[in-house]
């Protein structure tokens, strides 16, 4: 069977890597004897199956520790794949899911004919999918060397200046009360040497 899908690793070990799909039933997973093998702590030994059904593929998780998912949804059952899908293996491995044109016809010339093939389009760049964005939680980003929102490395001084306020607003109440004898009209006079 020739291939008519293949997937085209977006980010992870190999960005740029072209992986064939083809047969009937393919497993993707970090052990080499994997249809697609791709070698990353974040890909389980067994990640995810592909069964071809119908001229299409059905993906489904096998279990994996980090999770397979479509489009930024995890799976939690078969997922029929649609050319342009985004599939996730974990967190940080992106495969963008692409059919193949099986238009041989055009490459063809009849003997004695000096005709030239005729040429394959060319995507325009505003047909080509842009790459996925990763998302990295902030805990990550900061193990990974990256900064962090400014307004999170600004919250802990806004909450300094607002402790101090408080602590200035008290000192102050109890300044004022103090320096007018209040605390003795609160006590209802019961504290003896109260003006």
């Amino acid at each position: 069977m020739a291939a008519l899908f293949q997937f085209v690793m977006r980010s992870g070990p190999t960005p740029g890597a072209i992986f064939p799909l083809e047969g009937d039933q393919l497993i993707i997973g970090r052990d080499a004897a994997t249809s697609v093998a791709i070698s990353d702590a974040e890909v389980s030994r067994k990640h995810a199956r592909l069964n071809f059904q119908g001229g299409k593929y059905v993906i489904e998780d096998l279990g994996s520790t980090n999770g397979t998912f479509v489009n930024g949804q995890r799976l939690s059952g078969p997922t029929v794949l649609k050319s342009g899908d985004v599939v996730s293996l974990g967190e940080q491995i992106v495969l963008m899911y692409e059919g193949l044109s099986s238009d041989s016809g055009s490459t063809m010339m009849s003997r004695g004919s000096h005709a030239k093939p005729a040429p394959t389009a060319v995507p325009s760049p505003a047909m080509v999918p842009p790459p996925p964005q990763v998302y990295a939680p902030p805990a990550q980003a900061a193990a990974s060397g990256g900064e962090s929102a400014p307004r999170n490395r600004n919250l802990p001084i806004f909450i300094g200046l607002g402790v101090l306020a408080v602590i200035c607003v008290c000192v102050a109440l109890g300044f004022y009360i103090d320096s007018n004898y209040l605390w003795c009209r609160v006590s209802l006079n019961m504290i003896p040497g109260c003006p």
